[in-house]
């Protein structure tokens, strides 16, 4: 399985964002929600209209660690919600296919990748990089990575930093900066 890599300048993100915005309402709500709550693609896919439908809050189990948790949805996502479950069943997948399906892991996958790339973005890049983007951009504005790996379930900070690829930026950072 391939490492991906955050998005790390936020130029970047404008430009897949508007890039996903012409294609498809769900495909930019997907990379917005994605980047802006840092849920894992398993946990973004299993959620239903009625889980964000007039809530300020968004509630799970996670798929992968069985954890329960709860977070405030940001001012940019709430309108972009409201308008994507208008006139839309409660029960129904807040993410579907174009067969009327819930959207499935390798479709999100082709959707971030694909954007990406028309982007001209030159990372190696996947559903995950929606994660990994978000952690990298909330550490870069906060430094507390403590609370960041709360929100990830890490169980150490040095796993945190190097899953957003902060630790590696550093190390190279050094070096570049290091001249005897």
């Amino acid at each position: 399985m391939t490492t991906v890599e955050p998005i790390r300048k936020k130029e970047d993100i404008e430009k897949v964002e508007k890039l996903l915005e012409k294609q498809s309402k769900r495909d930019h709500l997907l990379f917005v929600f994605g980047i802006n709550c840092g849920l894992r693609i398993s946990d973004i896919l299993r959620l239903n209209v009625g889980d964000v439908r007039n809530k300020t809050h968004i509630q799970i189990i996670e798929k992968k660690t069985g954890k329960f948790k709860k977070f405030p949805i940001n001012a940019k996502l709430q309108p972009l919600l409201e308008d994507f479950v208008k006139g839309r069943r409660n029960n129904e997948p807040l993410f579907l296919s174009h067969w009327k399906h819930r959207l499935d892991r390798s479709t999100a996958y082709y959707i971030i990748k694909d954007a990406c790339e028309k982007a001209g973005l030159q990372i190696k890049a996947g559903t995950h990089t929606m994660r990994k983007s978000f952690g990298y951009h909330h550490y870069r504005q906060f430094k507390d990575v403590a609370m960041l790996q709360k929100i990830f379930n890490h169980s150490s900070p040095q796993i945190t930093l190097r899953y957003i690829g902060v630790e590696q930026e550093q190390i190279e950072d050094s070096y570049n900066n290091f001249i005897l």
